[in-house]
């Protein structure tokens, strides 16, 4: 495979580019991931349930942030345009007054992968109330949330990467 057939590593290094080759080549892809992840289902299917999980992590890791407003799953998220989930910062009028509340959307392919997974697309989107900007400070802070998030972020793109290699099988 060249490089533009795994646009989700296209940034990674050419050493994890050749193992995962070699994974898909033999198709060992799906069964590394299963075996770290044994457990591909949770309970968090609905968007009360994803608000309550979001509001948990906040409150253990950014009491002094800001509220969010509304969260949820979107199954109109596209993978590669808009990553796995969006922050949005809405202002609305209000009476006199100019409101302004946080809204997160996730994409509802999550429900169908590892809760760690889930877990790494929430808290980068919470790194957002804090940090607008993909800097240092905004990989610090998700990094202080979940301390496997480079790893987790990796798998989440090799679960991507799996994915779309049996869609392609599927097509032949």
């Amino acid at each position: 495979m060249l490089p533009a057939d795994l646009p989700y590593l296209r940034h990674y290094p050419e050493s994890i580019l050749q193992q995962v080759r070699l994974l898909l080549a033999e198709r060992r892809l799906g069964a590394s991931l299963k075996k770290r992840y044994p457990d591909f289902s949770h309970d968090i299917q609905s968007d009360a349930a994803l608000y309550q999980y979001c509001q948990e992590i906040k409150q253990q890791y950014m009491k002094s942030s800001g509220p969010i407003a509304k969260v949820g799953f979107d199954a109109k998220i596209h993978i590669i345009d808009n990553a796995l989930g969006t922050h949005r910062q809405v202002s609305r009028v209000q009476g006199g007054k100019l409101k302004s509340k946080n809204e997160i959307r996730v994409a509802s392919l999550l429900k169908q992968l590892p809760l760690p997974i889930l877990r790494m697309v929430v808290v980068h989107e919470l790194a957002h109330l804090r940090e607008k900007d993909h800097n240092k400070a905004f990989y610090q802070l998700c990094q202080y949330m979940e301390p496997q998030y480079h790893q987790l972020e990796l798998d989440l793109r090799l679960f991507l990467t799996w994915r779309d290699s049996t869609e392609e099988d599927a097509d032949v």
